[in-house]
């Protein structure tokens, strides 16, 4: 199998990618971009490849991008693409190419939507978390219905306009349940309910972090939540708490807003980034 990775050694996200490549046998050709930046063409080609905006691409945290003030609207495509060549620390990590696609893999779960794990085969982090694998589940699955129960969560109405999804590890063990309804920019987040065995173990963050990817590929670049008792951890995982009339009049219309949680719920909310 042909891999190519686009690699920064100093970023732990990168070194996870990295290291479950060469696990899986892939004998990956690595580029330290840092080093050795693409050419205008090249990057320009794994950005359209990943199916991301040439802005969902740029990295902020920790580059130039604030004193650039990349931020502002007039800034084109391909005067952001010059930019990132100008300064390689913009261009965001670990982007992989394999046969099945391109991929930006943040959160470093994402490698799993390139490559094939051998059965029985246990993906970890470096920090000891699994490589959490999501998979589309019905509102009405029965696992997902006794996880949000023990969790003390209402159950999704039928008709939601949400998608719920299970994560397993790559040796199939379901450790989590989440949802999110996406309504045009917005992402309520919903239904996130970790398995006992799992807790404390920060699956719970790593979750959440493939939950707004896969809200930022459908379009939504704003999440929103409302809980009674976990403020605190998504408050460490860059949610803000607002008051609940702040909410924009999408999340104010939904079912969850307006009937399923209490008046004593907080309202959070965190911008979608990569």
């Amino acid at each position: 199998m042909s891999v190519t990775i686009y690699h920064n050694p100093d970023c732990g996200t990168s070194r996870n990618v990295l290291a479950a490549l060469e696990r899986l046998g892939a004998a990956p050709t690595v580029i330290e971009y840092l080093r050795n930046p693409p050419d205008a063409q090249t990057l320009a080609r794994l950005i359209a490849a990943n199916g991301m905006a040439v802005r969902d691409t740029l990295r902020v945290k920790g580059t130039p991008y604030k004193e650039l003030g990349l931020d502002a609207a007039h800034w084109t495509d391909q005067a952001l693409v010059q930019q990132m060549l100008a300064h390689p620390i913009l261009i965001n990590r670990p982007l992989v190419s394999t046969p099945r696609g391109t991929r930006l893999c943040r959160p470093s779960d994402v490698l799993l939507d390139l490559v094939d794990v051998p059965a029985g085969l246990r993906l970890e982090k470096e920090e000891g978390v699994p490589f959490l694998r999501d998979t589309l589940v019905p509102a009405a699955h029965p696992a997902l219905g006794t996880a949000l129960a023990e969790a003390g969560l209402a159950m999704p109405e039928a008709q939601t306009p949400g998608r719920f999804y299970a994560y397993t590890t790559t040796t199939g063990e379901v450790l989590a349940y989440a949802g999110v309804e996406i309504h045009g920019q917005e992402a309520l987040l919903r239904s996130l309910a970790v398995e006992p065995k799992a807790r404390r173990r920060d699956i719970g963050r790593n979750v959440v972090a493939l939950l707004l990817r896969r809200a930022l590929e459908q379009g939504a670049r704003r999440a929103w939540l409302l809980t009674e008792q976990t403020g605190g951890f998504f408050q460490k995982i860059g949610f803000r708490p607002l008051e609940r009339e702040s909410a924009p009049h999408e999340i104010q219309a939904t079912m969850q807003m307006r009937a399923q949680c209490p008046a004593s719920a907080a309202l959070y909310t965190r911008q979608i980034s990569l």
